[in-house]
């Protein structure tokens, strides 16, 4: 059977002086490496270091999007959540507080109903401010870890630290091997974790701009 070939669109935009390049990757609930498009999602935010990662939730079934939400945020301080939907959220009764969602969050909750156009604006300029720098900010993340895990991600942090000084989050990827992924774990056993981390930077250097964008 041949292998499945995953799309992934690539486009550009300029806003306040700057180039932009967006990366759509594919549609995905995980970052657990079950399916390819979920490998490819989870490479690219992890080695492709974008300086801004957008995901895209479903305002009407938020408690389902959150889960990627919770894994991105794992990986990178630099997101932004495009809530989505907004409309359709509406028209069944839903009510969802963007201000207490990004407070619980730690990072930049932008309301949307891109059918419309609205918050698209919005959602620009918090991506700008974001990429740029103009505002830091340190998403929550899971704290519910005993003493004894903690220590064995510490342990691991520092052991993949020291073989790849380069990699942006080896704490998410001592995570990964201590939940046994099958991916990362092949990775490591055969030094790919550097080749992987190469490929991305060159495909996020290569075409438009400074800046770019992943949207998930």
């Amino acid at each position: 059977m041949p292998a499945k070939k995953v799309a992934r669109a690539e486009g550009g935009f300029e806003y306040a002086d700057q180039r932009f390049k967006l990366v759509d990757l594919p549609g995905t609930y995980s970052l657990l490496s079950t399916s390819l498009d979920e490998e490819i999602a989870r490479d690219f935010i992890l080695f492709g270091q974008p300086d801004v990662t957008v995901v895209v939730v479903d305002a009407t079934r938020l408690e389902r999007n959150l889960n990627l939400v919770i894994q991105v945020l794992e990986i990178t301080d630099r997101a932004v959540i495009c809530l989505n939907l907004m409309d359709e959220a509406h028209r069944h009764g839903l009510e969802v507080d963007e201000r207490l969602l990004s407070r619980d969050l730690g990072v930049p909750v932008v309301p949307t109903s891109a059918r419309y156009g609205e918050g698209l604006d919005e959602l620009v300029a918090t991506i700008s401010e974001v990429a740029s720098g103009k505002f830091a900010y340190r998403p929550h993340r899971i704290q519910a870890l005993s003493r004894a895990m903690e220590g064995s991600i510490k342990t691991l942090t520092k052991e993949v630290r020291a073989v790849y000084p380069d990699l942006p989050n080896p704490r998410w990827v001592a995570m990964r091997l201590l939940d046994g992924d099958e991916r990362i774990i092949e990775a490591i056993n055969k030094g790919e974790l550097g080749s992987l981390r190469q490929t991305d930077n060159e495909i996020s250097s290569a075409e438009m701009g400074r800046k770019q964008g992943a949207l998930s």
